[in-house]
């Protein structure tokens, strides 16, 4: 069995406390485009020891946060084109 997360069954869930913020990371795109991402840590599970070097085997679960800052208005469509059924306008 797998735990959701892609974490298998015979693992220990391990406590943890973040102990500096995580830092976001600017990036600017080829369309002119500013975003922002960072890293959150959800869980982390030991699994085990490296047979070679006995050292503990640590799996981490993790999800990407992005932000944008700052997007050209050409890029900006408020409303969807015929056919397209994704969103078709900003979100917050």
């Amino acid at each position: 069995m797998v735990y959701q997360g892609g974490f298998p069954d015979n693992g220990e869930i391990v406590n943890f406390t973040v102990e500096d913020e995580p830092k976001w990371v600017k990036v600017k795109l080829g369309d002119g485009s500013e975003i922002q991402i960072k890293m959150e840590i959800v869980a982390i599970m030991k699994n085990g020891n490296d047979p070679n070097t006995g050292l503990p085997i640590y799996m981490v679960q993790a999800t990407n946060i992005i932000r944008l800052n700052n997007i050209p208005k050409e890029l900006i469509n408020k409303k969807p084109k015929d056919g397209d059924k994704g969103q078709g306008g900003l979100y917050r």
